[in-house]
């Protein structure tokens, strides 16, 4: 089984006539991704790569129905894409786009929140259920079907751990990078809960990176409602005071926002911690095989 998307998931892609939403729509096709149609204001009736392009989200939605969208816009244009597909009432909006204002992100949040959508990013590699479908960015070669859940707030290092995974022939139910930005639409929790009532899913591996407290939320979270087995891996430890690290969540500050609160917070909920990429996939297969 899978979380968010499998085979039937029919997907709209907004930015599709764009250089990266071109080039992604068709790793995902290639991958078996079911698109459905794209968005690309002002170029409504034209087709690219054998799909129907239209002017907004609600007229995709109207003619061809979708159950999720991805957007592969400039950052300027994230905000409008994201309430275009809100207001169309997407169920499942992916938004990949790095560099989107945080100020913008607010009152997205709270609408998706309010919606009962869900939004996965900004500034994310999407997410991939191995065998079935992928939506943005993660190379679908590294991926094979498995019961190990995937959580990350970094997208290369989803790719290494999955790549690790993979290597010792430990398969994934679904890879979900949620993105490194200060506010994203989905955090750890709310892709953990999804993964607790997933029966096909066994454990579920957490990437987390220096900044903010998300991470310790979340490990007073598994404590006290994830009864499947998680392993955690930070980045970040040597990171210096003050300085964004990458991601723009990825700041330490004091004693807020370090890998070593992280990997205690983790450690006092009884999650393991690994210290290198490799160690994770060790973890993983002494538990399961």
């Amino acid at each position: 089984m899978s979380i968010l998307i499998d085979e039937n998931t029919k997907i709209i892609v907004q930015g599709i006539t764009g250089r990266d939403g071109s080039f992604h729509t068709g790793q995902m096709l290639e991958y078996g991704a079911k698109i459905v149609g794209g968005v690309t204001p002002g170029k409504g009736g034209q087709e690219t790569r054998g799909l129907p392009v239209f002017n907004s989200v609600q007229e995709a939605r109207d003619a061809v129905g979708c159950d999720a969208t991805v957007i592969y816009v400039p950052a300027k244009f994230a905000k409008g894409a994201v309430q275009e597909a809100i207001d169309a009432e997407i169920p499942l909006i992916i938004c990949i786009t790095e560099g989107v204002p945080v100020n913008d992100m607010v009152g997205l949040y709270h609408q998706v929140k309010a919606k009962g959508l869900t939004l996965i990013g900004p500034n994310c590699p999407g997410l991939i259920s191995p065998g079935k479908s992928k939506i943005g960015i993660m190379p679908g070669s590294i991926c094979i079907p498995g019961k190990i859940g995937v959580i990350s707030r970094s997208g290369t290092l989803t790719y290494e751990i999955v790549h690790a995974l993979t290597g010792m022939g430990i398969g994934q139910s679904t890879c979900v990078g949620i993105g490194g930005d200060p506010i994203v639409g989905s955090n750890f929790r709310d892709i953990l809960a999804l993964f607790e009532a997933d029966p096909e899913t066994d454990a579920v591996v957490l990437v987390g990176e220096i900044g903010g407290d998300e991470e310790e939320q979340t490990a007073a979270y598994i404590k006290e409602n994830i009864s499947k087995p998680c392993f955690a891996y930070i980045v970040g430890a040597s990171a210096p005071e003050g300085k964004r690290m990458g991601h723009a969540g990825a700041i330490v500050s004091g004693n807020a926002g370090t890998a070593e609160s992280k990997q205690k917070a983790f450690a006092e909920a009884g999650v393991p911690g690994a210290k290198t990429i490799d160690e994770v996939a060790e973890m993983v297969a002494a538990k399961f095989n």
